[in-house]
């Protein structure tokens, strides 16, 4: 059965670990130190360098490549890592690197994402759940991505940089600072526009909540608060909300400044 399912044009690594039921296609390489949980799917050309873990259930366009040596002049061959949750899409061509020793050792994708063709995550990234990355989003070194986070086509993320929970980066947009989390952030120079309402809807937030987060996007954007003041005034609002309390953690959290 093992046989039916991998190409026989396929590479693989003497002690690489594959579970049942994955599907390798035609002329992929699966280097030393690599596990791919059951049921994964790897089209034609897929390449896996080395030291990767992958959960269940992916599916791997063709012409991808993960868990290669990190494109960082640091790196000098130390051991590191590159894990994968489960139940993600990676599409044609899309990259994703191996950590590096300086930046901790591992480049971590949550589960449930997107990538869109050409996507490239750069070593030492935290990816978390459930975003979805458009048509050649590039990453740089140690950028964390929160849950349910959205980045529209070609937008571009500066190295160290934060991007909060259900935010949302439009299409073509330079990220040079933290993003708050539930922020729409667009445009040349990246300028904050609104609360993503309509994804927050969609995800089955309350219209409370939803009407809180609004107030929220005025205390920090709109009444010339300093950034400390605005987090106290969120402090004080209503007790037990769970988004605002992501919101204040993410403004709490910055250490590069937040687009504002």
């Amino acid at each position: 059965m093992l046989a039916e399912l991998i190409n026989p044009n396929s590479h693989i690594h003497e002690n690489a670990k594959i579970g049942k039921n994955v599907r390798i296609g035609p002329w992929c390489t699966i280097g030393k130190n690599v596990t791919i949980g059951a049921g994964t799917i790897l089209e034609s050309h897929v390449v896996i360098r080395a030291n990767t873990k992958i959960g269940e259930e992916n599916r791997i366009f063709q012409f991808t490549s993960i868990g290669e040596d990190p494109a960082d002049k640091k790196y000098s061959g130390e051991e590191t890592w590159l894990e994968i949750g489960d139940k993600n899409i990676l599409r044609e061509g899309v990259t994703a690197h191996r950590g590096t020793g300086f930046g901790g050792g591992v480049t971590k994708i949550g589960s449930n994402n997107l990538f869109m063709p050409y996507v490239h995550v750069a070593h030492d990234c935290f990816i978390g759940d459930n975003t979805v990355f458009a048509n050649n989003v590039g990453i740089s070194g140690h950028v964390h991505v929160g849950d349910w986070a959205i980045l529209g086509g070609y937008a571009g993320v500066n190295q160290f940089l934060k991007i909060g929970a259900h935010a949302m980066v439009g299409g073509m947009t330079h990220i040079t600072n933290d993003i708050p989390a539930f922020m729409i952030v667009s445009g040349r120079p990246a300028t904050v526009r609104s609360i993503n309402a309509i994804g927050l809807d969609r995800r089955g937030f309350d219209k409370e909540t939803i009407g809180d987060l609004r107030e929220a996007f005025k205390i920090i954007y709109k009444r010339k608060y300093s950034l400390q003041e605005a987090i106290d005034q969120l402090k004080a609002m209503r007790e037990g909300n769970e988004a605002l309390q992501l919101l204040v953690n993410s403004l709490e959290s910055s250490e590069k400044g937040i687009h504002r």
